[in-house]
């Protein structure tokens, strides 16, 4: 079996104008809300071989509550910060493992999230979560198209 986790960062501070956008904290709607949504997902007993999270405090801070809260420590991706959906997907497979996390930003993470669930899924709002599993014991079930040439709407 195949499971890929999609984990958009939790709700970001834009309080300070002059701070870099990879440097962006989380705020107290985010403080919130990651240690939940991490604690609500370890409750559905999930186990997972990856953790990989983008560069960025707001991504890394987020996949940090979820490593907590699953056993996982987060791996550090600089790809995955502003990543397309194909760049997302292409981390995970090429972990090489049979279950992995990826936290990352929009609009790649919609992007992935909208072909994989074959448009059912909608815009990932902050800290929403996709959990998608396949029989496949390869992931060739996921990347059977290039998520570059899918054609939905970037919100």
């Amino acid at each position: 079996m195949t499971t890929l986790v999609l984990v958009r960062h939790a709700k970001s501070d834009w309080g300070s104008p002059t701070l870099d956008d990879h440097d962006r904290p989380l705020n107290a709607r985010g403080m919130r809300d990651a240690p939940a949504s991490a604690a609500r997902l370890a409750q559905t007993g999930l186990r997972l071989d990856a953790l990989l999270s983008s560069t960025a405090l707001r991504a890394r801070t987020t996949a940090g509550f979820f490593g907590e809260a699953l056993g996982l420590e987060p791996e550090l991706d600089p790809g995955l910060y502003g990543a397309p959906a194909s760049a997302l997907l292409a981390a995970a497979v090429a972990r090489g493992v049979d279950a992995v996390m990826v936290v990352a930003h929009d609009p790649g993470m919609t992007v992935l999230a909208e072909r994989l669930s074959g448009g059912g899924i909608g815009h990932m709002t902050t800290c929403a979560v996709a959990t998608f599993r396949w029989e496949s014991a390869d992931w060739d079930v996921a990347t059977a198209v290039d998520p570059d040439e899918w054609s939905f709407d970037t919100p």
